[in-house]
């Protein structure tokens, strides 16, 4: 069965983005992208760069991973504003929101029905696996359908912004195993943990 990948940039104290939620890779953020950083996620995460990231790059690669990516409304927005409403052309692209009744970009699915309902159905697909690539609330009603977590978190603290799961998540501790870490020279470090046995989702 398909894996439900919350695969998300942290900082040291937990955030995913700043109070306003903006990229925190954009031109304005506060993210750092070390040459290594982004050498790493071309060689092994190529699908999760951007399209523009990835013409710039010279990458076509289809990627190991992901074959789908999800996001939430707010996430998804950021693409839209900055005048790209189809960063992951290259994916099937959901994006779940009760607010936009139209797509801006043939590509892109809009979903208004239950998450966690979706997700299962997405698992139950032939495929590679799935990529929540964010917003914290988002990540929050999926918490209990994330099989793997792989955080690639920043040498930074800022103190507030959007944390990696909504402070709306039901407060319930749940066990990971970790089966991988690379470190890169720069100081990022990318985590992978997967859920232990019986806690399964």
């Amino acid at each position: 069965m398909r894996k439900l990948v919350y695969f998300i940039a942290a900082t040291l104290d937990g955030y995913i983005a700043g109070p306003d939620g903006s990229d925190p890779t954009g031109p304005d953020g506060f993210w750092p992208v070390a040459q290594d950083y982004v050498q790493h996620l071309a060689q092994t995460y190529p699908e999760t760069l951007p399209d523009p990231a990835r013409k710039a790059l010279g990458i076509t690669a289809e990627g190991t991973h992901f074959d789908t990516i999800l996001e939430g409304r707010r996430t998804y927005m950021i693409g839209v504003d900055a005048g790209i409403p189809d960063c992951y052309p290259h994916l099937r692209h959901l994006v779940f929101t009760r607010t936009l009744t139209e797509s801006p970009a043939p590509g892109v699915e809009l979903v208004a029905t239950d998450p966690v309902a979706k997700v299962r159905e997405l698992k139950r697909e032939e495929g590679k696996d799935i990529w929540l690539c964010g917003g914290g609330e988002l990540a929050g009603a999926l918490r209990g359908e994330i099989d793997r977590l792989v955080v690639k978190l920043a040498p930074l603290t800022v103190g507030s912004g959007t944390p990696l799961f909504s402070h709306k998540t039901a407060f319930e501790p749940t066990l990971y195993e970790r089966t991988d870490a690379v470190l890169l020279d720069s100081g990022t470090i990318f985590l992978t943990y997967d859920r232990t046995a019986g806690e399964e989702s």
